[in-house]
């Protein structure tokens, strides 16, 4: 095991003594430096199969913290708040009862629009404009702000959309001309 945070060793450690965790691992690269490779547990229920540094797991979710990011990245410079109605930035958003729902019942899951309202095949996702387009246009399926509903399939559209209105750029060019996280974009104090 690689630390160079002793801090990350011993927490890992807690929740997997504490059963939260059956197995976990976490790498962390830093401009091609490995700085953290910590890994634990086990791969099972039974617990006889330890979990090792070549353990292979599926990775759910992951461009939803990626998208979270360029949004925050927006909200940091000042151009997005996250306390304003999304109708704001997406005026046909508002449609259907929508207008009180704000960016960060977006990015927090409680939106009410957790997904299509209609049934959709795999490329209506894909069609960026149409995607969109239904969910700005449906009503939300509870009261936003008062529950959570995972947006599985569709926070990207969601929240990518705000970046694209914002930013002028889809989400995949915004992200990808981001300067490097660790000079330009975070003016964060020390």
């Amino acid at each position: 095991m690689t630390v160079r945070r002793p801090g990350l060793r011993r927490a890992l450690a807690r929740n997997l003594d504490s059963g939260e965790e059956l197995g976990a691992s976490l790498v962390v690269d830093i401009d091609g430096e490995i700085v953290v490779d910590l890994w634990g547990g086990f791969c099972d229920q039974a617990r006889v199969i330890p979990w090792s540094e070549h353990t292979i797991t599926n990775v759910w979710s992951s461009t939803k913290t990626v998208t979270s990011l360029a949004a925050l990245i927006l909200a940091d410079r000042g151009e997005l708040d996250v306390d304003v109605p999304v109708a704001a930035y997406w005026p046909e958003f508002a449609a259907n009862g929508k207008q009180g729902v704000l960016v960060r019942h977006l990015m927090s899951h409680s939106s009410g629009v957790s997904g299509l309202d209609q049934p959709a095949v795999v490329e209506d996702l894909y069609d960026w404009q149409k995607a969109t387009s239904r969910m700005a246009a449906q009503a939300p399926w509870w009261e936003p702000g008062t529950a959570s509903g995972y947006h599985a399939l569709n926070y990207g559209h969601l929240v990518g959309e705000l970046v694209r209105r914002i930013s002028g750029k889809p989400l995949r060019q915004f992200v990808a001309a981001l300067p490097n996280p660790g000079t330009a974009v975070c003016q964060c104090s020390s």
